[in-house]
Formats: C-alpha cells, sequence, structure tokens
C-alpha cells in the first residue's frame, strides 16, 4: 500500500513542522537564475550513447538523477540504440540547486535530449520513471508522431498528498522537507537521490501534471506501463489519471520492486520488455535495430 503522506520523494509530516526562512537565492518567476557551475555527484553524470537509426530518451525523476536509470540506459545502448539519459536541471547535486528551478526547466533539458535524438536518429522513443514518466507523456503530446512509442515505470501524473495544496504557501516560509529517497526493495541499493525535498521547485509540479493529464487522451503512440506492487512513493491517484485517460494501455506488475524499480529486483524484466517493445514497434526497414533489440530478449 503506498504511503500516504509521500508522492515523488517528498513526506508531509504529520506532526507541526518547524518553519525556517526560504532560500535567498530562490527564483521569483520566470525561467530560473542558477548558478554558473555546480558539482555533480558521482554516478549522477547524464549518459549518452551512439549507436544505430533508433534513438531512445531516457528520463529520470524528481529528486532523483541518471544515477537511478543508468542500467536500464547501459542496457538499451548495449543493444545498439542511440540513447541519451540527460540530467534534469537541479538534480545530482544539491536540493538547494534543485530549488532554483521548476517543471519549465526539467522538461526544456529533455525537450532538447529528444530533438537532439530526432535529428540523428529515424526514430525516437522516450521512456521514463515517475517524474520523468510524465516527461515523456508530454513529450508524447507535443511532439506527436515524432515520438515512436512509450515505456513508463511507476509514472507520476497527480499529487497524492497535502503538501502540493499548500506548497504555494509553504515555499515561502519552509525551504525543504524531509523526502524519501532509495524506496527499493533491493538490498545494498543506494539510488543517491536527495534526502530533502525542495519545496518550492515542488511546488510547479502540479501544474506539470495538470497539463500533462489534460491532453493525456490524445496520446496515440504505442505504450507500454510497469507498475509496482508496492510503491511508497507515488500514489494510486497516478495511476487513475492514466486508466480513465488510457483505459487500453498495457499495465505489467512489478511483483517485487518498489518504486525505483529500475534499480531493483524487477529491472531484467523492465530491461528486456523496453527492448522488445522497441523491436516491435520498429519499423520493418529499421533491421539493424530490431535485430540488436530482438537478440537481447
Amino acid at each position: 500500500m503506498s504511503n500516504p503522506t509521500s508522492c515523488c520523494g517528498v513526506s508531509v509530516p504529520h506532526a507541526t513542522m518547524r518553519f525556517m526562512s526560504p532560500a535567498s537565492s530562490a527564483p521569483r518567476g520566470g525561467r530560473s537564475e542558477r548558478p554558473a557551475a555546480v558539482t555533480v555527484q558521482p554516478g549522477a553524470e547524464p549518459f549518452s550513447a551512439d549507436g544505430g537509426p533508433v534513438g531512445v530518451l531516457v528520463c529520470h525523476g524528481f529528486t532523483g538523477s541518471p544515477r537511478t536509470v543508468r542500467p536500464w540506459a547501459e542496457d538499451l545502448a548495449a543493444a545498439g540504440l542511440t540513447v541519451r539519459a540527460p540530467r534534469l536541471p537541479g538534480h545530482g547535486t544539491t536540493w538547494q540547486d534543485l530549488n532554483r528551478t521548476g517543471w519549465p526547466d526539467w522538461y526544456g533539458e529533455a525537450e532538447r535530449a529528444f530533438d537532439e535524438l530526432s535529428g540523428r536518429c529515424e526514430h525516437v522513443f522516450a521512456v521514463g520513471l515517475s517524474m520523468g514518466a510524465c516527461l515523456a507523456f508530454r513529450l508524447a503530446e507535443t511532439k506527436g508522431n515524432a515520438v515512436s512509442g512509450l515505456v513508463v515505470v511507476n509514472p507520476s501524473l497527480a499529487p497524492d498528498t497535502r503538501l502540493f495544496v499548500l506548497a504555494p504557501v509553504l515555499k515561502h516560509v519552509v525551504p525543504s522537507l524531509p523526502g524519501i529517497a532509495g524506496d527499493i526493495k533491493k538490498p545494498g541499493v543506494d539510488e543517491g537521490g536527495y534526502n530533502r525535498v525542495p519545496v518550492r521547485a515542488a511546488s510547479t509540479l502540479p501544474a506539470l501534471w495538470k497539463l500533462t493529464a489534460r491532453q493525456l487522451s490524445e496520446v496515440t503512440q504505442p505504450l507500454l506501463v510497469y507498475r509496482s506492487a508496492v510503491d511508497h512513493v507515488v500514489g494510486p491517484a497516478s495511476m487513475r489519471v492514466l486508466r480513465a485517460a488510457l483505459p487500453e494501455a498495457e499495465v505489467r506488475p512489478l511483483p517485487d520492486s518498489y518504486h525505483v524499480a529500475t534499480l531493483d529486483n524487477d529491472a531484467p524484466t523492465i530491461f528486456a520488455g523496453t527492448l522488445a517493445f522497441i523491436a516491435e514497434h520498429s519499423r520493418p526497414e529499421q533491421g539493424p535495430a530490431d535485430k540488436a533489440a530482438g537478440k537481447r530478449v
């Protein structure tokens, strides 16, 4: 059962919260201004691999980094595909850095990587985890047939806690709240996510969810959804949004994983299924890519 006080790595205490002054560097509007240079955590660097004519954009989630999807990206690259897993602005550094950004920054980076893939590949698939899945859906809505298909894991499409109701006020008085990082069933695995969630950045998520949900029924590209049986981060509200908009979507269960399933026990199932999906939905003239993907499943 999902934790009713958590969503997208956010934990809202039931008890009275201790309020602190907002970060002085938080944005006041428009595209955020960020420091010229930030230190990226080891393993959180973007991933890039050039392969055949089929490209795949791999998007990580909120407060995470490419570290959470790197094995997925590496598996796709090993199959001969062209892969990009960008580091979304503010991620993989510090939560204070993330607090200077918002969803237009994250979508903008995903779109930049997608456009770069589109410029060099015949077809491009978008795959993502959690908020990264939401970004993949948004790309499908805005790019249309330029997106050849989508694979999403534990997609985040709706608020699950009162944080997102209170965030417009909270962001002025408290810079961060305790977060839930490392929702992984497999022992000894660390995703390297933030243990604090920046409220100002989190307050921008409802706008992304609302915008994506509004057009979700217009997504006609091939779609494969993976959903963990136990997810302590993204609750049932997101799946209700997905099923209402796309009732025919194929949803495959992940019985032995928590939220960060791409690093968990069911990761091999996700990787093999993604390659088979790409092979199935690649055009016949893309023989090399089909063969590369097909022989891995």
